[in-house]
């Protein structure tokens, strides 16, 4: 999959890993910005009820 992700991206060495950093960061504000707070209340240990 990476590789196939490597191959298709366009220009040069440098201008491949300014892509790929592009890519991994918006990956990483999407989890954070809407994947991550959507799903924290279906997970049991998500620390945000009471454990009596």
């Amino acid at each position: 999959m990476y590789g196939w992700i490597w191959r298709h991206l366009p220009g040069s060495l440098w201008m491949k890993l300014l892509c790929t950093f592009i890519l991994v960061s918006l990956t990483v504000v999407a989890l954070f910005g809407w994947i991550f707070p959507w799903a924290e209340p279906h997970v049991p240990f998500s620390g945000s009820g009471s454990m009596n």
